[in-house]
């Protein structure tokens, strides 16, 4: 209802196979124009893994710009399915991320003493990217 409010609809609505969704929810779905699709069988982390990623990029993304448009809201998400993939450390892969490889620990004090980083900001500053300064 708040969708219509808006003057938004919704066209899908991705639920897992738990019983307690009837084939009457799917028909109702359906006269309203809004098409049921249904999570993988045997799949139990899939729709977990999802609601993860949403959450994430609810909190890191949605929650701190202001989206114009349809275009708009693509090309962040598009930047920002890159950010998580190739540069977003994740605490269950040991600090890499899925598309690279964990970084290598530097113990030389040395070292640590002389580290330069730099920052590169994504999204008009609301990503952020940090690296080793050559």
């Amino acid at each position: 209802m708040d969708l219509e409010d808006a003057g938004c609809r919704a066209r899908y609505l991705i639920r897992d196979r738990d019983g307690k969704f009837p084939a009457l929810l799917d028909e109702i779905l359906a006269e309203a124009g809004i098409q049921s699709v249904l999570t993988g069988i045997r799949m139990p982390r899939m729709n977990s893994i999802m609601e993860r990623w949403v959450q994430s990029c609810r909190r890191e993304l949605l929650d701190c710009c202001l989206l114009w448009n349809e275009r708009h809201l693509r090309n962040a998400l598009r930047e920002y399915e890159r950010f998580y993939n190739q540069h977003r450390a994740h605490e269950a892969l040991a600090q890499a991320a899925p598309l690279r490889s964990v970084p290598v620990s530097i113990t030389d004090p040395e070292r640590i003493a002389d580290l330069r980083i730099r920052r590169r900001d994504r999204l008009g500053g609301v990503l952020h990217e940090y690296s080793h300064a050559a």
